[in-house]
């Protein structure tokens, strides 16, 4: 079945997210290099040939040896100096994008095989960290609020949150805005997913999963222009 991801099947998808764990295991934070991505590449195309219960234990097993391996570290490691995806940060910052990853590459197998997964709990937090942190970004050069304007988000479902942008020069979020420019409703799956690239607006919007209210144009471009990674 294809997943969300154009380049990947369900099972091509899977691999990646796992592989990308098989790497990380044994890998120490190192603030100058990543790890070995052609570890990550191997496990994919080794399971390109695996059968479904072979495939399954070679989840399973990496699965295992990750999570062994991060329990047994000492708290102490978040604050490690790493280099991640995005550039030296704390291991802590690289762990809470894996978060962020696995939960969206959940959803992009489990919706085409219409799976229902839970979109509440600390992942579903952390997810939405993720895309909460970058809304200056994503208003500022995604939707091209102008100076003066503000938004407010209210996502609702497993992780609700309130959230606010205003333009003042630059797009940045804020405690509270008065009467801002448009308010955007999206619940927490549709607005992470749109936020990644991963589904398609219209759909979203036909099904009333996020909607707008406010100056209605800008609330209209806002929901179809929310995508900031893929």
């Amino acid at each position: 079945v294809q997943s969300l991801c154009p380049e990947w099947d369900v099972k091509a998808c899977l691999a990646h997210a796992v592989g990308i764990e098989a790497a990380l295991t044994g890998w120490a934070p190192d603030p100058e290099n990543l790890f070995d991505f052609a570890i990550a590449g191997a496990f994919m195309q080794d399971a390109e040939a695996m059968d479904a219960a072979a495939f399954r234990a070679a989840v399973a097993d990496v699965t295992a040896a990750r999570l062994a391996e991060l329990e047994a570290m000492d708290a102490a490691i978040v604050d490690a100096p790493s280099m991640t995806p995005v550039g030296p940060q704390a291991y802590g910052n690289f762990l809470q994008i894996r978060v962020f990853d696995m939960w969206v590459h959940t959803r992009d197998c489990a919706l085409p095989l219409g799976i229902d997964v839970p979109d509440g709990g600390p992942t579903a937090e952390q997810a939405l960290n993720e895309v909460h942190r970058s809304m200056g970004y994503i208003a500022g050069k995604k939707i091209g609020l102008e100076d003066g304007m503000s938004m407010t988000v209210e996502v609702t479902g497993g992780a609700p949150r309130v959230f606010h942008v205003a333009v003042d020069g630059r797009a940045g979020l804020v405690h509270s805005v008065d009467d801002p420019t448009f308010t955007l409703t999206a619940d927490t799956e549709t607005f992470i997913m749109l936020a990644c690239g991963r589904v398609d607006p219209q759909e979203r919007i036909d099904a009333g999963r996020i909607s707008w209210s406010g100056d209605d144009a800008w609330g209209e471009k806002a929901a179809r222009n929310l995508r900031f990674t893929m």
